[in-house]
């Protein structure tokens, strides 16, 4: 059984919804409706860079959009995003910490929470603001950094127990004792394409010691650091294929999480990340495929440097294509053409100003990298509660009403690809 925080049942009405603890409505695992298999081959199809019936379309949401959306729409309490839009696909994600262990709550009020994780991180999450602050780190220097060990990758508790995680225990909401990962899987796989997920190094190093002393350490000392990222890699290679043994048969597709960009560029250099970080990324994507599984890769930031390495190693679609950073989907797939597939790339702050013309103009606009097929349209990011629940029912009726193939897109949001 899992819970939520009294506290959070106070403020939400009964119901917290976030990015990473959605748990499903179908208890029946025995078959998959064909509503389901239709979504999954329209999935499919569109990674393998062929025209589906329509283009695939889903996202992921706020605790605080939600909720916003519920009300403004006059939808019940449990209302849901995926459900409510019959969405293409959904993420989920195993217990991901170094340690697994009950989050320590250091603070806890009516407006906020101070927990320790299985990251070893101080999480300070107030309640009226979307997201948490990280505000120290149990590892503190490096000799600690190379002296750390995690628990058991294939830890049957990161799959098959519920309990406290970071990723989905503390971000836009905040919830104690998440389900386990496999329930969550076989609540939802009877109604949409299911992708299991694991982060990769530069998504552990942000959590277990900060960007700041990350990005220090790899200057400092290079070498040293760069043995202990491969050792980091190992675990979470083998994390990766722990999920997706324990989900074999189960997902359809995996989600690889490595942030290793911001607004402008990269964190560091493309040639450490192709030294260090690069080898452990081609791997997941090869076990996943070697199980039939396609892969999304989940970055923010501007990458750019690196997409030919992604074309390389076989990612099947790059993930949130941050339009803020300077990405546009459109140009990529006319640099690129249909040699990675696309999947989001959707302005989030035009979603946010409410202007049904300007977002118009750029759902429409968009829908062209999906000539060809390789796209799957959602947002640049996530949902967040900065966009109302009219705007964001109007942009998934812009995309099923124009985003049908073949594609006619009306001539003046029309382009050559």
């Amino acid at each position: 059984m899992y819970t939520f925080s009294p506290i959070l049942l106070y403020l939400y009405g009964g119901v917290l919804l976030g990015m990473f603890n959605t748990f499903g409505q179908t208890a029946d695992t025995t078959g998959r409706k064909p509503n389901t298999l239709r979504k999954l081959e329209r999935l499919n199809s569109a990674l393998r860079h062929q025209e589906p019936d329509r283009v695939p379309i889903s996202d992921f949401f706020w605790g605080g959009f939600t909720t916003r959306w519920r009300r403004e729409l006059g939808l019940p309490d449990d209302a849901n995003p995926y459900y409510y839009y019959d969405l293409d696909w959904i993420s989920t994600v195993p217990n991901m910490d170094p340690w697994i262990r009950p989050f320590e709550t250091l603070k806890e009020t009516a407006e906020e929470v101070v927990v320790k994780t299985g990251y070893g991180t101080v999480m300070h999450k107030r309640f009226e603001f979307p997201m948490p602050e990280m505000r120290g780190w149990e590892i503190d220097t490096f000799e600690k950094l190379e002296r750390a060990e995690f628990d058991d990758p294939r830890d049957r508790r990161r799959f098959y127990e519920a309990g406290d995680n970071q990723i989905a225990g503390v971000g836009d909401g905040f919830e104690r004792n998440s389900p386990a990962w496999i329930d969550t899987v076989k609540s939802l796989r009877a109604d949409f394409p299911v992708y299991g997920s694991m982060g990769e190094v530069s998504e552990c190093l942000t959590r277990l010691i900060g960007q700041e002393n990350a990005m220090m350490w790899m200057a400092e000392f290079p070498d040293r650091m760069g043995a202990v990222i491969n050792r980091i890699g190992a675990h979470y290679l083998e994390c990766a294929k722990a999920a997706m043994d324990a989900g074999a048969g189960l997902i359809d597709g995996f989600v690889i999480w490595g942030d290793v960009a911001y607004k402008k560029g990269m964190f560091f250099s493309p040639n450490y990340w192709r030294e260090y970080f690069k080898p452990w990324v081609a791997e997941m994507t090869a076990y996943a495929h070697a199980r039939g599984l396609p892969v999304i890769y989940h970055g923010c930031g501007n990458p750019k440097k690196i997409f030919p390495d992604y074309i390389e190693m076989g990612i099947d679609a790059y993930n949130p294509l941050e339009a803020k950073a300077g990405l546009d989907c459109v140009e990529l797939r006319r640099q690129y053409g249909q040699t990675m597939g696309m999947c989001g790339n959707s302005d989030m702050q035009i979603w946010e100003s409410g202007d049904r013309g300007a977002i118009r103009r750029e759902v429409l606009r968009k829908l062209n990298a999906a000539k060809g097929g390789g796209y799957i349209f959602q947002s640049d990011h996530s949902v967040s509660s900065g966009v109302s629940g009219q705007t964001y029912d109007y942009i998934v009726k812009l995309v099923r009403e124009f985003g049908n193939y073949p594609l006619q897109l009306p001539a003046e949001f029309d382009e050559q690809i």
